[in-house]
């Protein structure tokens, strides 16, 4: 994969300049763009709006925003289409699947540049801004070493579903936009005081202010990227696209470089494909639910390798420090009483337990013991009848 394309996954550079631009809807000055007439920019509009089940209709707010990002981001708009090759077919065959608008694949432009690992002020993270809770309510994996919002195929289908309920709510595209950027409640708010009134661009100065922008945001990336061609927009292409890509069930935890190293990799290919990994490692799970995404002329190096890869992270563990209950078994500790007679070395070589251990166990400063002391011991297997 060109390196050129693949580091676009770790700026946050457009996502920050989308965000002011949502925010700032309102108060931008008009923008002078000879090349967009707006005669043009009404009729390429209708044509959008009669192939969309979204409102697609002429204002001189969307005017503005459009020509404010041709002609003031011109080289961020070719990196999020650059993007949008891997990203889009993802997109793409869950929406079908779901039975959902096709255009909805520009709602993670809007919401992060088509960056996974973004992670917005508030905590909304991931391609499609899931906050924690949501994105716990919606099925996705976070712990410390997974986030699926990060992951581009789970997070995609938890935004279908979502969406999904949002537009059984409203029965209108736009207003479950708004809704998934501020929470129905907000959108519920704004049409109770619209008294009636259901378009979007009608009751939208009763929206938040972020809200009031988002729609629009969302309406002028979607121009943008059909009519890209006609604006000269030139991105550069990916090697490979999402369905050159196919994933392997993991057996243990790995590394990525452990991977790399195994089979031959870039590591940074590695992270672009696996996003979800937080630290870079696979981590252990007893259903087998993680997986590793490689490209398909990798495949046969994985399963080639695959057993040398598991052998390398099996040295890695084994080289880890252990703790002091390591090699005993702390299911099963009993607690000793001291006989008469009794000294450390007498009970450790008793147990096959060290001095050492029995005063860690114990916090014991010293080796003075008294008759009838408890003594807790972790035994190694098949040591408990020395207790007797």
């Amino acid at each position: 994969m060109d390196s050129i394309w693949r580091q676009e996954l770790y700026k946050s550079d457009l996502y920050d300049d989308i965000r002011n631009i949502i925010q700032n809807t309102e108060s931008d000055t008009p923008v002078s763009y000879k090349e967009l007439p707006t005669e043009t920019l009404r009729n390429r509009l209708e044509i959008l709006d009669n192939k969309t089940p979204f409102n697609v209709e002429y204002n001189p707010i969307l005017e503005n925003l459009i020509k404010k990002n041709l002609k003031q981001r011109r080289g961020l708009l070719e990196k999020m289409i650059s993007l949008s090759y891997y990203y889009f077919p993802i997109f793409e065959k869950e929406l079908d699947q779901y039975d959902l608008p096709l255009e909805l694949k520009y709602l993670a432009v809007v919401e992060s540049g088509l960056r996974p690992k973004i992670k917005s002020s508030m905590g909304a993270t991931g391609l499609w801004q899931f906050m924690y809770q949501t994105g716990k309510m919606q099925g996705l994996v976070i712990n410390s070493y997974v986030d699926e919002r990060m992951d581009p195929m789970k997070s995609t289908k938890a935004a279908c579903e979502y969406l999904s309920s949002l537009y059984k709510t409203f029965e209108d595209w736009d207003l479950a936009l708004a809704a998934y950027n501020s929470g129905p409640g907000n959108v519920l708010k704004a049409l109770k005081r619209a008294r009636g009134k259901k378009n979007y661009w009608n009751i939208r100065r009763y929206l938040p202010r972020e809200t009031a922008g988002y729609v629009p945001a969302f309406l002028a990336y979607m121009y943008i990227f059909e009519n890209a061609k006609a604006h000269n927009l030139t991105p550069h292409k990916p090697e490979y696209l999402s369905i050159e890509t196919d994933t392997v069930k993991i057996k243990t935890k790995v590394t990525f470089k452990e991977i790399a190293k195994a089979i031959q990799i870039d590591y940074k290919e590695l992270q672009f494909l696996n996003p979800a990994y937080k630290l870079n490692i696979i981590p252990k799970s007893r259903s087998n639910r993680y997986s590793l995404r490689l490209p398909v002329e990798k495949m046969k190096n994985f399963i080639e390798y695959e057993q040398k890869l598991y052998k390398i992270a099996a040295i890695r563990e084994d080289q880890r420090e252990k703790s002091m209950y390591h090699n005993y078994d702390t299911s099963k500790k009993f607690t000793y009483h001291v006989r008469r007679g009794d000294y450390l070395s007498k009970i450790g070589q008793k147990f096959d337990v060290s001095v050492s251990d029995i005063k860690t166990w114990n916090q014991l400063r010293s080796s003075k013991l008294r008759v009838g002391q408890a003594i807790t011991i972790y035994p190694k297997p098949n040591l408990l009848s020395r207790a007797n």
